[in-house]
């Protein structure tokens, strides 16, 4: 297989990134938590088709990445929009470039996602009259999308969030219930549209570990729901081996005891547990409910949303340090069932925080600041290990 160079000469970065922290004396989180799970974080950009570089071109970013985790997932650019954005035509220029990446630093890679309803191409749902299709088509596009990219990767990426946020909630008569979201794919082919992605994800790859990946997910409704979800696939014996918990979280939440109930409900099922999009908000929110991480969601922006523009209080990067911490000595206590936790941002500025659920605004939800320093936080899970 011929993988595209990158722009930027990544093998350095590595090289000067670890060479650092050796010399140093460091232990970065990859090292302290070895004995636990991985610690991962994603690779942003990649997504501008008019841009010869195949991510973006931050070495300070880049050196903290491949200095810190030694898991990667791409944010955005192995999300369907960006590999097949017309039928039959793959743009594999920027997951090359970070399959390349983490082959370098020696990291494991996480393929996110085969199968989700946002971030999809135009045509993926439509004939050429723009009329929805049939399930047969878009069933044989679902496997040709899936076998290509997998195929393209076999071996290169241990593992793969085949379907992504199949999962809602809903509030009918006062209760909140979960049920299987409505989305086109849901809509076109049926509810049987998951058990074909992961027995089709398994014939492109044999080897490679099949997550589900959702939000909300120490709501113990929704919980309870895709526990059930994935315990009847597997009674079918279809190939999953792991749920992605996404920690899209908040100052507020989730509580240690939700936290707790949630990782033994999901636990109870046999499979491996993935955090797989850590962050943690600070900002006040725009009501005292859990949003998840529902991108259709969009608040109007007030200045009593966005109170930090000029920076955040030390008062609130303690409170944030604690809340990271305690959040870790639950992933600890479970570590017998959790295999990975993976951030979704290295540095604050680049948080996908600042347009949601409030456009424009200053965030600080990552373990490093605007200056790529490390935050409270940072040095709160350091010390966690070194007591």
């Amino acid at each position: 297989m011929n993988y595209q160079l990158p722009t930027l000469t990544l093998l350095s970065v590595v090289i000067q990134s670890l060479s650092f922290a050796a010399s140093e004396e460091h232990q970065p989180l990859k090292t302290l938590y070895a004995e636990h799970f991985l610690v991962g974080n994603i690779l942003a950009g990649g997504i501008d088709e008019a841009s010869d570089l195949p991510f973006r071109q931050d070495k300070r970013e880049l050196a903290l990445l491949v200095g810190e985790f030694n898991c990667l997932t791409a944010e955005n650019s192995m999300k369907m929009q960006y590999l097949q954005p017309e039928e039959g035509v793959f743009n594999f220029k920027s997951s090359d470039a970070l399959v390349q990446l983490a082959e370098a630093a020696k990291m494991e890679v996480v393929g996110h996602a085969l199968v989700w309803h946002h971030q999809v191409p135009s045509w993926i749902f439509v004939d050429d009259r723009g009329e929805r299709v049939s399930r047969e088509v878009l069933i044989e596009r679902m496997r040709t999308h899936i076998f290509t990219v997998m195929h393209r990767y076999k071996g290169k990426i241990k593992y793969w969030d085949v379907v992504n946020e199949a999962v809602d909630l809903k509030f009918v008569e006062g209760e909140q219930v979960a049920f299987l979201r409505e989305s086109p794919w849901y809509e076109i082919i049926g509810e049987d549209y998951i058990e074909l992605a992961y027995r089709f994800a398994h014939e492109a790859d044999p080897d490679a570990l099949l997550l589900y990946n959702d939000y909300s997910m120490t709501d113990l409704v929704k919980t309870e729901f895709v526990a059930d979800m994935v315990a009847d696939l597997k009674a079918k014996g279809i190939p999953i081996h792991g749920v992605g918990m996404q920690g899209h979280w908040h100052l507020k939440w989730p509580s240690k005891k939700d936290l707790r109930k949630a990782l033994d409900i999901l636990s109870a099922v046999g499979v491996q547990i993935s955090v797989s999009e850590l962050d943690l908000r600070v900002l006040p929110h725009p009501d005292d409910t859990e949003m998840g991480a529902d991108i259709r969601l969009n608040v109007k922006r007030m200045k009593e949303l966005d109170p930090y523009t000029d920076g955040v209080p030390p008062s609130v990067l303690k409170k944030q340090a604690k809340k990271y911490a305690d959040l870790f000595k639950v992933f600890i206590d479970y570590s017998d069932v959790i295999e990975r936790v993976s951030f979704w941002g290295v540095v604050d500025h680049y948080s996908w925080l600042r347009d949601w659920p409030v456009k424009g605004r200053t965030v600080y939800p990552a373990l490093f600041d605007r200056a790529y320093k490390p935050k409270p936080a940072y040095y709160a899970l350091s010390q966690l290990m070194q007591k």
